[in-house]
């Protein structure tokens, strides 16, 4: 009893410190707003500009998890901040409501709406093509406040009279207009902002946006959709402008109409970039440069109008001397000054090499086990075509459940396009695909991922900026959590049932010693391993290795073969590779393809003595 009261106790003093680490962050954030009114005024701060900075640091925070944290650049944030603002403006000065919450509740809620018909348009490109996109939306919406839709917002003349914050409970009474107090109200807002954002960071939905901007491609083979998850965060993003802009109409009293100008997006996205994308707090460190040197340059320096040279001069060199922001700055010092202890700590002092393949593969099963004798898939009249240029040719070929199939044949055989169009990756001219009895012809490569059927790259396709562990968490998100969820507050960091599956994967391809290295740290043949993993990982029925033992040494190829042998023995494996020796060790039927046509098929002994394939293939090669 005492040993089971001390194990008790233990697991609860665990618990204990892991909530205080959870909690830390916003404990800073806390204690720094707190601290902020006693230190900054004796560094020159106004009252008005602290409050400014609160507000451009709400709006930044959705900017933040858009552009920082999804790769989204968007200049036509003010749309939204605009949008939020005028519609809380317009409901508290003309008696709609007189209550500020409910008011800016529906600016939130508006937002949301026009954030999400916006998203509709300007996601259907990517890259410069959606920044453009999102320009041109911000200067309609500019139109339309100062001319259509005048008489709602004042024109060019905004919205004056905003009232300001008081609430009362009971006998006590709180007025926002008076002293610090509206400072109080906007700490009280921007601490709930950050503390939300924070916890989609890290909920899985916030791992999943991270891959969303490291590689799309990838982040939609291992089984996500993610066109859902960009609109989510395009909308997630248009609620924090849209409040941030009900909050500017009540601190000023007045609803001005440059909140819809271009020029508000732009300092939106140069407070971003000078504060430190990806961090959430940069923008409010960068508003805060930008609001004290503009007033300094305008003020003190009495620049007048030319404050924006000066500003733009001092941009540039932050740009160019802290290329991460401020905050950037600072961590990579800290990275910097603690690189040998971090080093130390993240050492495994028990290496994965004493694991067996054979006790490791139980733990990642396939989702769905059938009868061996089951087609797994079937393919007929396939054909891809390029143009003039005919890349596969009416391709009748079938795997059955169980089977570990080989493909060869010379470069430009049509292979990795053939393979494309079993993943639905490409889709083909014309032809089926059929997997476990479903036409799959013109699904998508999520939607097929999600059916069990998925594949590892020839060229590496990971998530390069991120580490071992959380590579292959993406794609354990994906089983368990399906193509789409909008999971916004589960830390998936603390989900033990997550990360034994991810330690499982990494332990099957030898990655436990390196689970918490950056990938771009992995050597060549690691990161081979890795790619597998992330296939792996999704729990494949039907897995196919596309090249898996390119560019590996030759004892990593012996363990690569053993992984492979073991991993086939519940699931089904179709292999391409140019080792000849691995796929006839491999294989129990091969597929030879040349001119994007079937040539051959047979056992591993049919095809090393068929006279034509010696010929093409294997230059003659005899036993």
């Amino acid at each position: 009893m005492a040993y089971l009261d001390q194990k008790v106790v233990l697991n609860m003093s665990r618990l204990e410190k892991s909530i205080i680490k959870r909690l830390l962050p916003d404990l800073w954030v806390l204690i720094s707003l707190v601290l902020a009114p006693v230190i900054l005024p004796h560094l020159g701060f106004s009252q008005d500009v602290m409050n400014r900075i609160l507000v451009y640091g709400l709006l930044g925070i959705g900017f933040d998890l858009l552009f920082g944290y999804t790769g989204l650049l968007s200049f036509g944030q003010a749309a939204f901040f605009g949008t939020g603002g005028f519609v809380t403006a317009y409901l508290l000065t003309n008696s709609f409501t007189s209550s500020i919450a409910l008011a800016l509740i529906a600016g939130v809620v508006v937002s949301a709406i026009v954030g999400f018909l916006v998203g509709l348009v300007a996601l259907r490109r990517t890259g410069i093509y959606f920044a453009m996109i999102t320009v041109a939306i911000g200067e309609v919406f500019y139109f339309l406040e100062n001319s259509p839709l005048a008489n709602y917002t004042g024109g060019e003349n905004g919205l004056p009279g905003v009232p300001s914050p008081n609430f009362s409970i009971g006998n006590f009474v709180f007025q926002a207009n008076q002293g610090w107090n509206m400072y109080i109200f906007l700490a009280i807002c921007f601490l709930i902002g950050i503390v939300i954002a924070r916890r989609i960071i890290h909920s899985p939905v916030g791992h999943i946006l991270v891959a969303i901007r490291d590689n799309p491609l990838r982040a939609a083979a291992v089984g996500h959709r993610i066109q859902s998850y960009k609109q989510l965060i395009f909308v997630i993003a248009a609620c924090y402008a849209g409040f941030a802009g009900g909050l500017l109409g009540i601190l000023q009293g007045y609803m001005p109409p440059d909140a819809f100008s271009f020029d508000t997006s732009g300092q939106l996205v140069m407070q971003t970039v000078i504060g430190g994308v990806g961090t959430l707090l940069g923008p409010m460190v960068g508003a805060s440069i930008w609001l004290y040197l503009r007033d300094f340059f305008q003020s003190t320096l009495g620049l007048g109008a030319s404050w924006k040279l000066a500003l733009g001069l001092v941009f540039m060199l932050l740009v160019i001397f802290l290329r991460k922001g401020v905050i950037g700055g600072f961590v990579d010092l800290n990275h910097l000054l603690h690189h040998k202890r971090k080093k130390h700590l993240e050492s495994d002092p028990n290496p994965d090499t004493e694991v067996t393949l054979e006790s490791l593969v139980s733990e990642i099963k396939p989702s769905k086990i059938h009868d061996i004798n089951d087609i797994v898939l079937e393919v007929k009249g396939l054909s891809k075509r390029y143009g003039g240029l005919l890349a596969n040719s009416d391709i009748n070929f079938s795997v059955h459940r169980g089977e570990l199939r080989g493909i060869i044949g010379p470069n430009g055989a049509g292979k990795s396009t053939f393979f494309k169009m079993l993943t639905c990756e490409v889709h083909p001219t014309s032809g089926s695909i059929k997997f476990e009895g479903r036409d799959i012809t013109g699904f998508s490569v999520t939607d097929v991922c999600q059916l069990g059927l998925t594949k590892s790259y020839q060229v590496n396709q990971l998530f390069n900026q991120l580490t071992v562990t959380e590579n292959v968490l993406i794609a354990v998100l994906a089983k368990e959590q399906g193509s789409f969820k909008p999971d916004l507050f589960h830390n998936a960091s603390h989900d033990k049932r997550l990360h034994d599956m991810v330690d499982h994967t990494l332990s099957l391809v030898h990655l436990t010693n390196r689970k918490n290295h950056p990938v771009s740290e992995l050597a060549y043949g690691e990161k081979r391993r890795l790619e597998i993993g992330l296939a792996l990982a999704t729990s494949p029925s039907l897995l196919l290795l596309d090249e898996p033992l390119a560019g590996m040494s030759p004892k990593e190829r012996v363990e690569t073969v053993r992984l492979l042998k073991a991993i086939g023995q519940d699931r089904t494996l179709i292999v391409i590779d140019h080792d000849m020796d691995a796929i006839f060790e491999l294989a129990e039927k091969i597929t030879v393809l040349r001119e994007g046509k079937i040539l051959v098929e047979g056992t591993p002994a049919e095809i090393r003595n068929n006279a034509q394939v010696q010929e093409a293939y294997l230059g003659g090669m005899e036993e």
